[in-house]
């Protein structure tokens, strides 16, 4: 069974309206949200092979944070191509770099991530998650799928998590 973990970035700081988007870093609210959810990936055991991470600052800052939380470091590939991507670009994405491995995060932006977390979402995925992404998918906010076949074919999986930080606090 393959495991994919959707993780938009974590809060960033609006402070210096001189920065391009693509630098802004966390806001404090942010680096408390990634720290969290690192330790609760933990503590489940949802422990990516790979990491697959939008090079803007705040995905690398929130990949840091959750990383230093990890029990061990996964590979990572930062991607430019996944700021400011849509659903289809990064579920192209997803499919050419998981090539190996059972389990894959990938840190990313809306509204791409959220797209593709509720096209993926099967028939079968979990009640509550389904509901609770339908609902919104806030900075920060996980979403888990597992599903069977390769990661080549992925067009649909079962959700069966959708964790806010505020769940965590």
């Amino acid at each position: 069974m393959r495991q994919l973990l959707l993780l938009r970035h974590a809060k960033s700081s609006w402070g210096d309206p001189g920065l391009a988007d693509f630098d802004r870093p966390l806001a404090g609210r942010g680096l408390k949200a990634a720290r969290l959810m690192g330790r609760e990936l933990a503590a489940r055991d949802w422990l990516p092979d790979l990491a697959l991470v939008s090079a803007a600052l705040r995905s690398r800052d929130t990949w840091r944070l959750v990383a230093a939380e990890l029990p061990a470091h996964p590979r990572v590939a930062f991607a430019n191509a996944l700021y400011d991507a849509s659903a289809a670009d990064i579920l192209s994405q997803i499919r050419q770099a998981s090539a190996s491995g059972g389990s894959l995060l990938v840190v990313g932006h809306n509204p791409g991530l959220e797209d593709l977390a509720n096209q993926l979402a099967a028939p079968e995925s979990e009640a509550k998650a389904r509901k609770r992404l339908e609902e919104k998918f806030p900075t920060a906010a996980l979403a888990r799928f597992v599903f069977e076949g390769d990661w080549s074919g992925l067009s649909s999986a079962r959700l069966t998590h959708c964790l806010w930080p505020r769940d965590l606090a």
